[in-house]
């Protein structure tokens, strides 16, 4: 029996040998890079904390003691310490443990992330109610170097310096490398620095400048002293600014100085800052050579660490691909991304033009009204953030873009069901929070090719207000793309594919392959349909929609978006406003519910979004509305 297969929760961590943490901590790397091998997932940082992980759970009593991985991004290691090594190998899997720490997955999971720079704010409201109801545990945040460039983690730093309560932040540092040299010095003044008798001390020698004359001179004199001596040696000086006790930086791959260092900070009682430098990748050659390819990956060999290489191009690519044909041709075109470079295809504009390329970091709110202000100067920002983050935009857009005129391309990746990263990451909501705002165009493609013409479009757009393009995390339909030049469409037109006399459907984006599949399924069953590729959810194609109406009768729509806000409710908004609310109108779109991990294909049959459930679902809608009216 290996190791790992006996450690069934964190206490079991506490009863291994020092050399036995060792081989624990390799089968832990192994485990986790044979996973990620089959099941794609997040490898690089998960392999730079596994003595950070072992060092919390040694020190630290989960669940009595609160532990909040912000992001999720680096929870491997805890999933494998807290009772889930022999179900890891469902990672990410349908019916599987899920990507990200999942309250509902495990007592230890203490709170679910995957959105970044969450963890003080959770912690410090964990340490809060802690005091309120008189408990002593611990509550730990680990933060990485990443996440602090999100606001909302400098509001909890701040709201933790002022409130006071025992919290212990720790700065998970993979960027930054010390020399072997400047590691021992930290070492030896973080040990110095958290010891009872250098506090003991600093604090008489405090008491003690307090009753000599001019007293409150003399402490002042001393805190700056203090603290330009800490400047000197120290990057800590905007925590101590903040209200928090700095210490660090300490090799976060140590585990014995971890170990030591944590017991020592279990004594504050006051918010202090752990900053620990870990590299990520540890332990896997190809990812210690390129971390930034291995933060996120698909299945790969695990042996030579190379890629299985999809064999369709994807939307992301295609939009990399047009953005980069727009910058050459638009000189005032930029682009603006927060922390998401590669993996929304913008590598290529970013070397082609890198003063016209900002990544603005984990910073999603900011990236919009960065966004607005270039707009305002006349420049034509493509604004490339993922669905399921640019809901933390979505005041800047209303606010700060719209609000004040003022054009920007929202470019909208990973919209609707994005599969194994599960419920926290779909990008389900977006049309109904992009077409609520006065004069926002949201448009989707249905495949590459449209892609290409929306962006086109969006370039070209004399609006005033953001323009949204929305697109999946899928392969395109087609297997190339046309050689033609790009189009601009005409602003909320539909398309109709196919013509039918019994029901029209309007499909969005994703839905309309799977529309007209089911079509002709309906046909075989006596129900004969017009097939329409909406294009626009807003605004929607009125002409189309009170034709169709009244030509047909009956209306269909179809959209990879839940239904509340949606694409549907759009269609109903449009029946009403030209007096055919009275039209029979059947909304076919995701669950109400979250909608949880596996693959992509996988969860839209189980939702009913393939040609099968579109089909089943229009078929008994149908029959229903035949029986009643017949």
């Amino acid at each position: 029996m290996s190791l790992l297969e006996r450690i069934q929760s964190p206490a079991d961590v506490k009863t291994l040998t020092r050399p036995e943490i060792d081989v624990l901590a390799a089968e832990m790397r192994h485990v986790i890079i044979q996973t990620v091998a089959r099941n794609a997932g997040h490898l690089a940082p998960n392999l730079g904390v596994v003595e950070l992980t072992l060092a919390l759970h040694r020190v630290f009593d989960s669940p009595t003691d609160k532990i909040v991985w912000d992001v999720g991004h680096q929870s491997y290691p805890h999933k494998l310490l807290t009772g889930r090594a022999d179900v890891f190998d469902t990672l990410r899997q349908l019916g599987g443990i899920a990507g990200y720490p999942r309250r509902a997955e495990s007592v230890h999971d203490h709170f679910g992330t995957s959105h970044g720079s969450t963890s003080i704010s959770a912690a410090l409201g964990f340490a809060a109610a802690r005091d309120l109801r008189g408990e002593k545990h611990h509550v730990i945040a680990v933060i990485g170097d990443g996440a602090l460039t999100g606001g909302m983690a400098f509001e909890g730093l701040n709201n933790a310096g002022e409130l006071g309560r025992p919290l212990i932040v720790i700065l998970n540092d993979n960027e930054m490398s010390i020399s072997p040299n400047i590691g021992a010095i930290h070492r030896y003044l973080t040990k110095l620095t958290t010891s009872r008798i250098y506090r003991r001390f600093e604090s008489d020698v405090w008491d003690l400048l307090g009753r000599m004359p001019k007293g409150a001179k003399a402490r002042e004199g001393a805190r700056r002293l203090k603290e330009g001596l800490q400047n000197l040696i120290l990057p800590g000086i905007l925590f101590e600014e903040f209200g928090l006790k700095y210490f660090g930086p300490i090799d976060g791959h140590d585990y014995d100085g971890l170990v030591d260092t944590l017991s020592d900070l279990k004594r504050f009682e006051e918010p202090v800052l752990l900053h620990v430098v870990t590299r990520k990748g540890k332990g896997y050659l190809p990812a210690e050579g390129n971390a930034t390819a291995f933060h996120g990956v698909g299945v790969f060999d695990p042996e030579s660490g190379i890629a299985s290489k999809g064999s369709r191009r994807t939307y992301t690519q295609v939009f990399g691909e047009t953005a980069l044909l727009i910058g050459e041709r638009l000189p005032h075109a930029v682009a603006v991304t927060a922390a998401m470079t590669d993996n929304t295809g913008l590598a290529q504009f970013a070397k082609r033009f890198p003063e016209r390329f900002f990544d603005v970091g984990m910073a999603e709110e900011h990236a919009v009204t960065f966004s607005a202000g270039l707009a305002a100067e006349g420049l034509l920002p493509l604004t490339t953030i993922y669905s399921t983050f640019l809901q933390r935009g979505f005041d800047q857009i209303l606010h700060d873009a719209a609000l004040q005129d003022l054009r920007i391309v929202l470019c909208v990746d990973r919209a609707g069901l994005v599969g194994e990263d599960g419920a926290p990451q779909h990008g389900c909501f977006d049309v109904g929070y992009l077409r609520m705002i006065p004069g926002v165009v949201v448009m989707q493609p249905r495949n590459g090719e449209e892609l290409r013409d929306m962006l086109w479009t969006a370039a070209h757009w004399q609006g005033t207000r953001p323009i949204a393009v929305r697109y999946p995390r899928a392969p395109i339909p087609e297997d190339s793309l046309p050689e033609r030049e790009l189009r601009i469409l005409e602003i909320g037109v539909s398309e109709q594919l196919r013509a039918g006399g019994d029901v029209a459907i309007f499909a969005l984006g994703t839905m309309v392959e799977p529309a007209l599949e089911a079509a002709e399924m309906l046909a075989v069953e006596g129900f004969s349909a017009t097939v329409v590729n909406a294009r626009f959810a807003a605004p929607v194609d009125e002409r189309a929609v009170a034709g169709l109406a009244l030509s047909v009768g009956r209306i269909i729509t179809i959209e990879e978006n839940v239904p509340m806000g949606g694409f549907g409710s759009a269609i109903s908004e449009s029946l009403d406003r030209q007096g055919l609310a009275h039209v029979p109108l059947h909304r076919i779109a995701l669950p109400t519910g979250f909608v949880l991990h596996g693959k992509r294909d996988e969860l839209l049959r189980d939702v009913g979004l393939d040609a099968e459930g579109i089909f089943r679902n229009a078929l008994t809608w149908l029959r229903a509305h035949q029986r009643q009216f017949s």
